[in-house]
C-alpha cells in the first residue's frame, strides 16, 4: 500500500479530538476533524468522566472523516477504567482520576504489600491515582471486565474485548518483566482475575466496527487497529528523533520526561527517585516521571476568567526570573481549585515572594516546570545510564515559546520544540505501519523529522542562577513520599 488515510481518536484530560492522517511515501499530513471540550462532571461528590459524552464526539468526528479510510486507532490519558457487567454493560461512568477517593489507599497499600514487591513487579511510580490504588478504593461488586478509557471505547465501536498493552503497564498491575498482568498482585490486593482482559500490541487489529456503529458513522467494514493507547507512547514514537541519544518531555497537562530503553530500571535508586517503567511501542520502555505539568496553568487561567494567553505569556517573559518557585508535584496542586491562591500559600511556607499578579505567577509557573524538567532529566540520565544530546519536547507545550527556552537553559540542552500533534501522529503512524505503509520505528521517526514543522532552542547561559535556584528548590534531591 503505497499510501493510506486513518483516522485517529486522542482523548486528552481536557480535550478531544478527531483527526484524519495521510500517510505515504514523503507524505505525513494531518487534518483535524473534530475537536471537543473534555469536562468532568461531579455528582454526589464523586468526579466521574463523561465517558458517553465522549463516545458521542467520536460518533460524530468518524461521521465527518471522509470515507476510504483505512482504519482508525484510539488513545488517552491513563490509569482511568469502566467496569461491565456479565451483560457488557457499563455499570457506572468512570470516576476522574483527580477525585479524592484515592485519599490514603496509597500508604494502605504499600503499608501491606510492600514498596519492593509492588516496584520490583510493575516497575511504576507511586502516584495516588495509579488503577491499582483506584481498584483498592472501588467496589467492584458486579463485575465482570475492567477495561481502560481506549479499550472501552474501541469495545462500544466493534464488540471485542481486550486490553492493549503500553496503557495497561500504568495500571501497576502488569508484569514489567513478563508484559503479563502481575497475577501475584492481583491476589495480594484481593482483586477478582476474571475482569482484567486479554492484552493485545500497538498494531494488532482489534476489529471492524459493529453494523449499527457502521451504519451511525457512513464507514462500512472499516477496521479498528490497536495503537499506542496510553497516548504518552504515540508521543513517543512521533518523537521525531535523529539519534538515539535523546530524551523527550511530552508536555501538556501533565508533563512525561525520560528517556527510552529497551529493558527497565528497578534498582532501590530508580524507586527512592519515583521514576516509572512504562511500555512503549516496539516493545521499548518509557523511563520517565510524571511532572504535574502545565495543569497548573490551565487552573490558573479557569481561575483569572480565561485572559489573553499570548499577551500574558509575553508579559511573564518580561518578569524577572527564578524569583518565585513551587514544586509542581506537591499533592496540594492535584485537586482541581483556585490555584493561583495555592500557588501564593506555596510559595510563602517555602520562603519565597508570593507572585504579584498574573503574569508573575505565570512566571512562578514556568520556571519552576523549567526546574522540575532539569530535575526529572538528569535523574533518567543518571538512573539509567542513558546519554542525552538532545531533549525533544513535544505535544501542546510545544506552542509555549517561553517553557521551552526556558527548558533549554534550566536543562543546558539543546531542546527541540514540536511535533504539537504528536500523540495524534503516533496514533496514524502505528496504523501506518500495521497495513505496511511505513517501516519500523526509526523510518516512522524519521518522516516526522522530515515532514512536521520544528524549533530549536540552545541554551542562552546562565547555568549558575539555574543551579542555584534548583538547590533551592530542591527537586534534585526528591525522594518517593
Amino acid at each position: 500500500m503505497s499510501e493510506a488515510t486513518f483516522a485517529a481518536v486522542d482523548l486528552g484530560a481536557s480535550s478531544g479530538r478527531v483527526m484524519a492522517g495521510r500517510v505515504g511515501p514523503g507524505t505525513l499530513e494531518l487534518d483535524e476533524v473534530r475537536r471537543f471540550p473534555n469536562r468532568p462532571v461531579r455528582v454526589n461528590g464523586t468526579l466521574h468522566w463523561d465517558i458517553l459524552g465522549l463516545y458521542r464526539n467520536v460518533l460524530d468526528g468518524l461521521r465527518a472523516v471522509p470515507s476510504g479510510l483505512t482504519s482508525v486507532g484510539i488513545d488517552s490519558w491513563a490509569v482511568d477504567y469502566g467496569l461491565l457487567d456479565a451483560g457488557g454493560t457499563l455499570l457506572r461512568n468512570p470516576v476522574h482520576y483527580r477525585d479524592a477517593r484515592t485519599e490514603g489507599v496509597l500508604d494502605r497499600v504499600r503499608a501491606e504489600v510492600g514498596d519492593d514487591v509492588l516496584y520490583q513487579a510493575s516497575g511504576v511510580q507511586f502516584l495516588p491515582f495509579n488503577t491499582i490504588y483506584q481498584l483498592a478504593a472501588d467496589d467492584l461488586t458486579g463485575a465482570s471486565m475492567l477495561l481502560l478509557v481506549p479499550d472501552l471505547l474501541a469495545y462500544w465501536l466493534t464488540g471485542e474485548i481486550g486490553a492493549e498493552r503500553t496503557n495497561a503497564s500504568t495500571t501497576g498491575l502488569l508484569d514489567v518483566r513478563t508484559g503479563a498482568w502481575s497475577r501475584d498482585l492481583i491476589t495480594r490486593l484481593g482483586l477478582p482475575a476474571r475482569i482484567f482482559p486479554p492484552l493485545r500490541d500497538p498494531g494488532d487489529a482489534i476489529g471492524t466496527l459493529r453494523k449499527d456503529v457502521a451504519d451511525e458513522t457512513g464507514h462500512p467494514s472499516l477496521q479498528v487497529t490497536a495503537v499506542g493507547s496510553h497516548d504518552t507512547a504515540s508521543a513517543v514514537a512521533a518523537v521525531p528523533a535523529e539519534t538515539g541519544r535523546f530524551a523527550y518531555i511530552s508536555c501538556g497537562t501533565w508533563s512525561l520526561v525520560g528517556v527510552e530503553l529497551d529493558a527497565p530500571v528497578l534498582t532501590e535508586a530508580s524507586r527512592e527517585a519515583n521514576f516509572t517503567n512504562e511500555g512503549g511501542v516496539d516493545g521499548t520502555v518509557r523511563y520517565l516521571r510524571n511532572v504535574m505539568g502545565l495543569w497548573l496553568l490551565q487552573e490558573s487561567l479557569r481561575a483569572w476568567g480565561s485572559p489573553d494567553l499570548p499577551a500574558l505569556l509575553s508579559e511573564a517573559a518580561r518578569a524577572p526570573g527564578l524569583r518565585s518557585l513551587i514544586d509542581p508535584d506537591d499533592p496540594e496542586f492535584l485537586p482541581p481549585g483556585d490555584m493561583p491562591a495555592r500557588i501564593a500559600a506555596h510559595c510563602r511556607r517555602r520562603g519565597f515572594p508570593e507572585p504579584a499578579g498574573p503574569a508573575a505567577t505565570v512566571r512562578c509557573v514556568l520556571d519552576s516546570l523549567a526546574l522540575a524538567h532539569r530535575a526529572a532529566l538528569r535523574q533518567a540520565a543518571a538512573l539509567s545510564g542513558a546519554g542525552i544530546e538532545v531533549v525533544h519536547l513535544v505535544g501542546g507545550g510545544s506552542r509555549n515559546d517561553l517553557l521551552c527556552r526556558l527548558t533549554a537553559d534550566a536543562a543546558g540542552l539543546p531542546v527541540v520544540a514540536g511535533p504539537v500533534e504528536a500523540t495524534a501522529l503516533g496514533n496514524v503512524l502505528a496504523q501506518a505501519r500495521a497495513h505496511g505503509v511505513v517501516g519500523g520505528l526509526a523510518d516512522s521517526r524519521a518522516l516526522v523529522a522530515a515532514t512536521q514543522p520544528l524549533r530549536r532552542y540552545v541554551p542562552s547561559g546562565g547555568g549558575a542562577r539555574w543551579d542555584e535556584a534548583a538547590a533551592r528548590l530542591g527537586l534534585e534531591r526528591r525522594r518517593v513520599r
